[in-house]
């Protein structure tokens, strides 16, 4: 019988339960949230400084199945300055960002504008208004190349700040906080 979580990383922490890396050897692990079973695995990661919704189990095929196929994921985006409607198109049409040493066009995806989210606060303080202006984004992609939101942002000239997973699919963060971990009847 295979097991489904979904739990709120934490910014800080990896998406992965252990390593024998010696530069990871202070880092969190998703271990320490929960008495995961034996042979969980995250569907796909989320990157050290972003957070939010992370699904986890025990079933290799749904893992692929969700990593494979366009099931859509939507992340809360705050980026550095205020965004035209230039480079809102440009992110919603698909543009070349770096990957692997080459360049790679992404997807067409869904874009937009959005206020200020309910979001908890974050570990490590985000800078204030003093420094200029800040505009969020919800972006919903259906693939996920390594740090791709944050290189799609950064090549329309707005790097991120704050990224946060809200959906995978039909599963949503809600109202979790950083690392609740609520275990699933099904994933798929």
């Amino acid at each position: 019988m295979h097991r489904h979580f979904k739990l709120f990383k934490p910014y800080g922490c990896l998406s992965q339960f252990d390593s024998n890396a010696r530069h990871q050897r202070n880092s969190k692990f998703l271990r320490e949230f929960h008495n995961f079973p034996e042979g969980v695995m995250a569907i796909g990661r989320l990157d050290k400084d972003s957070e939010g919704l992370l699904l986890v189990t025990t079933d290799g095929n749904v893992s692929n199945t969700i990593n494979s196929s366009s099931v859509e994921k939507e992340y809360y985006v705050q980026i550095d300055g205020f965004i035209t409607e230039d480079a809102l198109l440009q992110l919603q049409q698909g543009l070349y960002i770096p990957f692997e040493g080459k360049f790679y066009k992404t997807k067409p995806c869904k874009v937009r504008r959005i206020d200020t989210p309910q979001l908890p606060e974050r570990a490590k303080r985000i800078r204030d208004n003093r420094h200029g202006d800040t505009s969020w984004l919800s972006i919903t992609i259906t693939e996920g190349k390594y740090r791709q939101v944050r290189r799609m942002t950064n090549a329309v000239g707005y790097p991120t700040l704050r990224l946060v997973r809200v959906r995978i699919g039909r599963h949503l963060l809600g109202d979790m906080q950083p690392s609740d971990v609520i275990e699933l009847q099904e994933i798929l």
